[in-house]
């Protein structure tokens, strides 16, 4: 980018993080410019400096952009043996607690938190009534599909392979004319709300956190305050699982210690005690 357009791209993120509430300064500018850019191939914004003219006059743009820039790369049971790791900690809690509480952060489209459910109701070490699962995104229209449990062909052409980790499938979704649907069996367990990691504050009493694949696209410098809000979020004895092409640099004393390191899975340790991660 010349010097003009290096300031019109960041006065595009100004006026995005001020007026529409995104926090761009906690995200890459290589991540940010790829949704951007995106937008504007379906715009007739030739420059940064016009799309920010369009995006003040349109709201529907404004909501587009938005729902853009979530993270929505998702799937059910992606790299099955980070699975079998989670499979493990959940037996761990279910052993420890009467109730299993889950979180799956920056969940998207629901695929992963109805995978969670799926995984409890197939494993019979676990009691599944005893799971509960909140599944939560920034994206509005990512939400709207998690609690619809509709998944349409289009959309996911290879379900039979990512739902083969499962004894059978066929228990946990039914197949529609041109898709499939998340089984009631399996949607009673989970409940989705809006949240937004960067901005909001952290919830409670979480077992589990699943955050996966959201700390690629994250700054360095506002992954530590991303992580003490999850750990913030978790019981003493609770545990993190991360994406497995993510890190938790080994300088940041955010509250996790390492559990299984190839699979990227974490314990909580004590904030006060600020023991920074192994790598």
């Amino acid at each position: 980018m010349t010097d003009s357009s290096d300031e019109s791209f960041d006065a595009l993120l100004e006026y995005i993080e001020d007026e529409l509430a995104f926090a761009t300064s906690h995200y890459n500018d290589s991540y940010l410019d790829r949704r951007v850019s995106s937008r504007m191939r379906r715009t007739t914004a030739e420059s940064y400096a016009d799309y920010l003219e369009e995006l003040r006059s349109d709201p529907q743009e404004q909501e587009d952009l938005l729902d853009s820039m979530s993270i929505n790369v998702t799937g059910f049971f992606r790299n099955p043996d980070v699975w079998e790791g989670i499979r493990d900690v959940l037996r761990t809690a279910a052993e420890n607690h009467d109730r299993v509480h889950i979180w799956s952060a920056a969940c998207a489209d629901g695929r992963e938190p109805y995978s969670l459910s799926m995984l409890a109701h197939d494993d019979p070490e676990i009691d599944a009534s005893a799971v509960h699962i909140l599944g939560t995104d920034i994206s509005e229209k990512a939400l709207e599909t998690a609690r619809q449990g509709v998944y349409q062909s289009s959309q996911t052409i290879d379900i039979a392979d990512q739902l083969e980790y499962l004894t059978d499938y066929h228990d946990y979704v039914e197949e529609t004319p041109d898709g499939f649907r998340v089984r009631d069996t399996v949607r009673r367990n989970v409940n989705f709300a809006r949240h937004d990691l960067i901005n909001d504050e952290p919830k409670a009493g979480f077992d589990l956190v699943v955050c996966r694949n959201l700390f690629i696209y994250i700054d360095n410098e506002y992954k530590e305050p991303v992580l003490e809000t999850i750990a913030r979020s978790l019981q003493s004895d609770g545990y993190l699982v991360i994406g497995k092409a993510e890190t938790i640099p080994p300088s940041l004393s955010c509250g996790f210690s390492v559990l299984d390191g190839r699979l990227r899975i974490y314990e909580r340790t004590p904030l006060d005690s600020r023991r920074s991660v192994r790598g």
